[in-house]
């Protein structure tokens, strides 16, 4: 399995990821959520896309993708068990952190209805133990199953295309990017949002890795 983005993230000292991922939960505007047993940080680009990210105490993460424009987009399927299925080969104790929590706007629940018992929605399920990031086992089988492209179809590109991993992540890289979009206006915007960025990285430079 390879793919230049997994690639990189896999390359990405965790610190260094928990730090990427900091970041972009105050430039996206997220609360940080502390859950027991870990801390949550997201992105969103306010269209329906997310990332979220759980940095467990224990030194392991998970990591869900949803793409609302994609065919891993299971929120009309109404089918819990296919979600479900998607967390399959992730150990229990990380899937503990989306099942049975309240929703929010990055991760809506799926109920089912037999049971009452809720889970979040994710078109893209990874995980990292300690060591490694691993692709869900129920996520890889249905991609094959279905000829879904996973990386693509997951929302995992898109989603984490303005983390830059395995690229320059700083404020000027991040104006740089934007500029390049056409954000700003002028010159005189460009420099405060240098400023703003800068502020904001700033807080952030204690979860640097050493």
């Amino acid at each position: 399995m390879s793919n230049a983005m997994w690639d990189a993230l896999a390359a990405t000292p965790l610190p260094e990821v928990r730090r990427r991922a900091a970041v972009m939960d105050e430039l996206a505007g997220v609360a940080p959520v502390t859950v027991p047993g870990a801390h949550r940080l997201a992105w969103n680009d306010r269209g329906g896309q997310s990332a979220v990210w759980y940095f467990a105490e224990d030194g392991r993460a998970l990591l869900l993708t949803f793409d609302h424009e994609s065919d891993l987009n299971l929120y009309a399927e109404e089918d819990y068990d296919l979600q479900e299925s998607f967390y399959k080969g992730v150990p229990e104790s990380l899937v503990a952190l989306v099942r049975d929590r309240p929703e929010n706007y990055e991760s809506l629940n799926l109920t089912d209805p037999g049971t009452g018992r809720t889970i979040h929605y994710a078109g893209g399920v990874f995980w990292y133990d300690g060591t490694r990031w691993h692709v869900s086992d129920g996520l890889t089988e249905y991609c094959e199953d279905e000829d879904a492209d996973l990386f693509a179809d997951s929302g995992f590109g898109y989603c984490l295309d303005s983390y830059r991993f395995g690229q320059d992540f700083t404020p000027e890289a991040v104006v740089k990017v934007r500029s390049e979009d056409g954000l700003y206006e002028d010159e005189e915007e460009k420099e405060a949002a240098l400023l703003t960025l800068r502020e904001a990285f700033a807080r952030h430079d204690h979860d640097a890795p050493l």
